[in-house]
């Protein structure tokens, strides 16, 4: 099984705050993650003055303020993204985020950002998709809210724009936070998977780290969860993301997913070959037999250790002649 890449989402949890977000790089690395992963956007141009919160921002953030005034103080600056991309160089772990705008597009692309990530309300923004198209980066395209149909219109659009379809990856995702688990439905990454023959991994939006998990063993090749320092932190996205100890577990156990995929070939592996003889069994005298007596199912058994004739065997030995004298319990060895 290929490596799972994991993308540990700092999203907004940063709160403004460049010391949180430096910090949130150092446990994004510490967790064993392979990407950090950020937002980008110029507030203005991303939210209208008119547009309202979603609930899940109603009961994380201060109620009386619009979405504008509550992401306005979550924007980082160019010389933000800067410092925060030589933390992350020097932390050891691959910087990324997710522009909003066309102007936030330009300033990853000046950044030199070689993967650019597509995020769920994104993906019937054409004017915005033909832009990063054009770029033809790698990108990872988030699926949420949309159907099949969506998906492959904003496919079109990307390779018709100058994008490589081999260089983009599809995320399954669930656009609400925290996401249902009832809601979750993970047969569609094999659904997109048949669909497109593209890769597809997994932004998770549930609580906890099982889901991600029963992901990865469905074959997901990207894994994306938001985490944070302190869930019971005021913003937006703090509620639905995990603590450094969970991000920790979540890698360590996406680790342990990918070696136990294995190949496929159904054989004895290395480990279970010396058990071989001590759990399989042999054929055995079932009580005391004499040279020359018939072998039956009175006086023949099977038991371990399988150092002797195979039990497979049994039959083949019933209706045979002893060829010597056994006690209760040895091995027939003829």
């Amino acid at each position: 099984m290929k490596k799972t890449l994991i993308i540990a989402e700092a999203g907004v949890n940063h709160n403004g705050d460049l010391n949180l977000a430096k910090k949130l790089i150092e446990i994004a690395a510490e967790s064993g993650a392979d990407f950090v992963k950020f937002q980008s956007f110029k507030s203005e141009l991303c939210v209208s003055k008119n547009a309202k919160k979603a609930a899940y921002q109603l009961k994380t953030t201060d109620k009386d303020e619009s979405q504008l005034e509550m992401i306005k103080k979550l924007e980082l600056d160019l010389n933000a993204h800067k410092i925060l991309i030589s933390h992350a160089k020097k932390c050891g772990i691959a910087f990324l985020s997710t522009p909003f705008d066309l102007e936030s597009i330009d300033l990853l692309d000046d950044l030199g950002l070689e993967i650019f990530k597509i995020p769920s309300g994104e993906i019937t923004n054409l004017p915005y998709l033909k832009k990063i198209a054009k770029l033809n980066k790698k990108i990872i395209l988030s699926t949420g809210m949309a159907n099949l149909g969506e998906v492959e219109n904003t496919l079109e659009i990307l390779v018709k724009n100058g994008t490589k379809r081999s260089n983009i990856t599809l995320l399954h995702c669930t656009t609400e936070y925290p996401a249902p688990f009832d809601e979750v439905n993970l047969k569609a990454i094999q659904t997109l998977k048949n669909a497109f023959n593209l890769s597809v991994g997994y932004s998770d939006h549930t609580k906890g780290i099982h889901i991600s998990l029963a992901a990865v063993a469905l074959g997901a090749c990207v894994i994306e969860k938001h985490f944070t320092i302190d869930k019971n932190m005021i913003g937006p996205d703090h509620k639905a993301s995990l603590e450094p100890n969970e991000l920790k577990e979540l890698c360590v156990k996406i680790r342990e997913i990918e070696s136990a995929m294995g190949d496929g070939i159904k054989r004895a592996s290395k480990s279970e070959k010396k058990n071989i003889k001590i759990a399989r069994k042999s054929l055995v005298a079932k009580r005391k037999i004499k040279k020359g007596e018939i072998f039956s199912e009175e006086n023949l058994t099977t038991k371990r250790p399988a150092s002797g004739i195979s039990a497979m065997k049994y039959d083949e030995y019933l209706g045979k002649k002893a060829n010597k004298n056994y006690e209760e319990d040895e091995l027939i060895d003829e």
